[in-house]
């Protein structure tokens, strides 16, 4: 169910919006593979109507189920907006629809939490990345008929004097 204003009772007072909003009714088109959505958004509004619009304010909240892209670990992102704020127009050219005295606020919604989505979801800011492969296991870089010292080539630049 989406998340709807009944812009007849928001004339009388404000109105406090809570509940849960499944992932199909969302409705987020997420083409990213490392990125998933199986939890509902969480929400907490409150709705106040302005002269020609409403202010929408509250906390929203959204587990992510993400794979790193350093490491490829899944692991859990909660994607929180905290003091989120809307401006809603009801009149001109970026006006909301109105159906039945219905406003939809789930596209407003949408629309921000695509924003705040990781664009490289890391599991933790020090990933290093995928495991090295053991020494013994490695393919010798170099041109072929060339036998390598065992030293590195940066050791052997060190040695320069200048």
């Amino acid at each position: 169910m989406a998340i709807k204003v009944n812009l007849r009772h928001l004339e009388a007072h404000e109105l406090v919006l809570s509940g849960q909003l499944s992932v199909e009714d969302l409705d987020i088109d997420n083409r990213d593979e490392v990125i998933q959505l199986k939890e509902p958004l969480e929400y907490n509004l409150e709705v106040e109507k302005l002269e020609d619009a409403m202010l929408v304010h509250g906390d929203l909240h959204l587990p992510l189920d993400c794979q790193c892209v350093r490491c490829l670990k899944p692991f859990r992102y909660d994607l929180e907006l905290k003091d989120w704020t809307a401006h809603v127009s009801l009149e001109g050219e970026e006006a909301a629809p109105v159906v039945s005295d219905m406003v939809d606020l789930t596209p407003t919604v949408r629309e921000d939490i695509l924003l705040e989505f990781p664009q490289h979801p890391l599991c933790k800011p020090e990933c290093p990345g995928l495991p090295k492969m053991a020494e013994g296991k490695k393919k010798k870089a170099g041109r072929p008929g060339k036998a390598e010292s065992g030293s590195s080539t940066w050791s052997e630049l060190n040695k320069l004097k200048f």
